[in-house]
Parts: structure tokens; C-alpha cells; sequence
């Protein structure tokens, strides 16, 4: 009789999900080891959210940082299912989908990533927006576009959170709108970028003024409306005209992942080994923004984009060796820098002792970034892209002439 193939099911396609189904699909299985792998997302497209920022400006396009799962999964032997995850059974080993579909496991890896919680304040569920997935960019892009085209005078945004994303869409928005815009950052600390280098925070705040985005510091959000923002500040409140506010603040796991009988984090992440096994549960794997990881080292590792992806080759490797009998690898971080995007043509970096903002930190960016776009034939369709686009841009001036 023949034995049925292991099932690894992958729940979320980000840089967790993505990259662990893609390390798997590589590895030296053997024919009679070699498991049946499912990627299974409620988008069909995978998002390279650091440059979720440039669809503001046009700088990007959609297909660039969001292929679909069917084209980078193509030729790996990786089976991609879209739908929502409504529950997970720990005991039956299995996985409830929207569509009815029940899909049992022999490993799982959850890599749902979180949710911005927009219920903090009164009136943010209804009228705040985040700025997280594509389809957050597409909300944001058509009230843009609606006001751009309306009679409105000066179109008026408030971005809660002077974090990473705050800042840089920020700056993104500033320089999509320009004269017409009115930026206003709001930050509960008494700066922005709390975990950022001093390097960072200097130019980012430079960038800020020189693109009269005012920034409201210690500053909390009382409620929203459909026009309206209240804010406080050492205990006056304020309530502001605003026709558009981003919220960017905290992350939060989704119902699915709160709900498991799983050892937990205050915060709610799932608690995980050094080898990115949940506690008392070997068979399942937790990483990127719902898992709480200390590495090998025994640090606390932060919820950011290289962080995921450097799990995921753990992640793989640690399934692969669990199924063929070998030693599993305690996850070990390496902090590999930080980049950030302060407009047009504009960015920091901090890497390997080099300290750059401006242009060239602008390209460095760009091409760190294409090297870890997840499959080569999307590296070189990128690529080809940036560097005709320029070519491209001008004759399409001159014919415009």
C-alpha cells in the first residue's frame, strides 16, 4: 500500500509564507520523502510591502510589487489556494476555509501576518484608513485621485504614527501632492522614529520640514470623523478639518490566530521555540508579525520584512529536517540595516557601517530591494523595467512634443 505524501500547509503569503513554501519547493527531497506543499492566502497576489509606498507617487507599478502566487509559484511544485482561513482544528490537524474547503496537515506553518487595529479611537473603524495591503493602496489611491479632481482648495491629511510608515508615506503623499497637499503627522512620543538610528531620524525630519509636513508630537488621537480630527495636546483638545486620515499604528493578530489554544504573548503572538516551533506544539510553525521569537541568542527579534525572511529559510529548512530525520537549526538574527524611503528619488540607509540619505541611498535601496524580490524571473522582469522605464518616459515626451 501506498503511503500518502506528507502535507505542509502554509497559511498567509508574505515573506514568511511566500519565501518558506519557496525554500521548501528547493530543497533535496527525495521522491518517496517529497511532501505536498499548499500556500494558501485570501489575495492572489503577494506584496513586497516595503515599496507599497510608490504606487502614491507612480514611481512603481502594481505588477512590480504585487505579482500574482500562480506566477511566482510556477514550475516549484508549490499548490496556491485563495480563500480566507475561518478556523483551525490543532487536534484533527486541520484547516477551515470560507469556501467550505477542509484541508488536513502533517506540518503548518502560520504566517497570517496582523491587522492594523483601527478601533482604538471612536469613529477610526469608520472612518480611518490603513495603509497595510494592496488593497489598502487602491482605497487610498482612488479618495486621492477623487479630491484631486474635485474643487476642494487644499486636500487635507492626517497620518497617525510617526514610525516607518508613517514617515515615509508621509513624504510620499507630500510629494504626490504638493502645493495642494497639507500633511500632518501625529505622534504620541515626544519624537518620531523611537527605534530608528539618530542618523535616520535627523534626515527624516529634515525631509519632513523641507516638505512642510507639519508634525504634531505628543499628540493623541481623541476621535475621527468623516471630516474631522481631535486631537489633544498636554491635555488641550483640538478638533482639526481633514479630509483624508491614514492610520498607521500597532498591529494586532488576526481572529483566527487569537482563538488557538496556543501559549501566547501578552500582545497575543503565538509563543515559539528557537526553532520557530510553537510551544507544546512541534508541527506547527509561527513566524513573522504573529510570533513571538527570541533566537538563538535568546533576543527579542522585531516584526519587520527582513526578520520574516530570514525565518523562512529556517522555517524550511527546520520542516525539511523534521520530515527526513535531521537536526532541526535554532533561528539566529542578523540585523542587516535599515532603509527608508523619504520621497521621490529620496531615502536612508544604514548598513554594513555606511550611513547615506539622498539619491544614492535611493539606489542602494532599490536594488537591495530587487535582490530580495522572491523569485529570479521576477528579479529580471523588475529589473529590465527599471532600467528601460527611463528610456521609455523620454520618448514618450518627445512624441508628446
Amino acid at each position: 500500500m501506498t503511503q500518502q505524501p506528507a502535507r505542509i500547509c502554509i497559511l498567509g503569503g508574505g515573506f514568511g509564507g511566500l519565501y518558506t513554501a519557496l525554500r521548501l519547493s528547493q530543497l533535496p527531497w527525495t521522491n518517496q520523502q517529497k511532501p505536498e506543499i499548499v500556500l494558501v492566502d485570501r489575495s492572489d497576489r503577494f506584496l513586497f510591502a516595503p515599496l507599497l509606498y510608490e504606487l502614491m507617487t507612480g514611481e512603481l507599478q502594481a505588477w512590480e510589487i504585487a505579482p500574482p502566487f500562480e506566477e511566482l509559484l510556477a514550475g516549484t511544485g508549490v499548490r496556491f489556494y485563495q480563500s480566507e482561513v475561518t478556523g483551525i482544528d490543532l487536534q484533527k490537524r486541520q484547516v477551515q476555509f470560507q469556501t467550505g474547503l477542509e484541508l488536513s496537515y502533517d506540518r503548518l506553518v502560520l504566517s497570517l501576518g496582523g491587522e492594523t487595529p483601527l478601533d482604538r479611537v471612536p469613529g477610526g473603524a469608520e472612518h480611518a484608513l490603513p495603509f497595510r495591503t494592496i488593497a489598502d493602496a487602491y482605497r487610498l489611491e482612488e479618495r486621492l485621485r477623487v479630491l484631486e479632481e474635485s474643487n476642494v482648495d487644499r486636500i487635507r491629511v492626517a497620518i497617525v504614527g510617526g514610525g516607518y510608515s508613517g514617515v515615509e508615506l508621509a513624504c510620499k503623499l507630500a510629494d504626490r501632492l504638493k502645493e495642494r497637499g497639507r500633511i500632518r503627522l501625529v505622534e504620541k512620543a515626544d519624537q518620531i522614529l523611537g527605534t530608528s538610528t539618530d542618523f535616520n531620524r535627523e534626515a527624516a525630519t529634515q525631509a519632513l520640514e523641507e516638505k512642510g509636513i507639519w508634525i504634531d508630537l505628543e499628540t493623541t488621537v481623541e476621535a475621527i470623523t468623516s471630516d474631522t480630527l481631535t486631537l489633544t495636546y498636554k491635555g488641550s483638545a483640538d478638533t482639526i478639518p481633514v479630509e483624508i486620515v491614514l492610520w498607521t499604528v500597532g498591529t494586532r493578530v488576526t481572529d483566527v490566530i487569537a482563538t488557538l489554544p496556543l501559549k501566547k504573548s501578552p500582545a497575543g503572538r503565538i509563543a515559539v521555540t528557537p526553532t520557530l516551533q510553537a510551544v507544546d506544539q512541534p508541527e506547527v510553525v509561527a513566524l513573522g508579525d504573529l510570533a513571538d521569537c527570541k533566537d538563538a541568542e535568546g533576543q527579542q527579534v522585531p516584526m519587520t520584512a527582513q526578520v520574516a525572511i530570514q525565518q523562512a529559510e529556517y522555517a524550511g529548512w527546520n520542516i525539511w529536517a523534521s520530515l527526513t530525520d535531521r537536526p532541526l537549526l535554532p533561528f539566529r538574527y542578523y540585523h542587516l540595516g535599515e532603509m527608508m524611503t523619504l520621497g521621490t528619488a529620496n531615502a536612508t540607509l544604514t548598513a554594513l557601517g555606511l550611513k547615506l540619505n539622498g539619491p544614492f541611498a535611493h539606489v542602494f535601496r532599490r536594488l537591495a530591494y530587487l535582490y530580495r524580490m522572491p523569485t529570479l524571473e521576477h528579479q529580471l522582469r523588475v529589473g529590465m523595467g527599471w532600467i528601460t522605464r527611463p528610456f521609455l518616459d523620454a520618448m514618450a515626451k518627445v512624441e508628446n512634443l
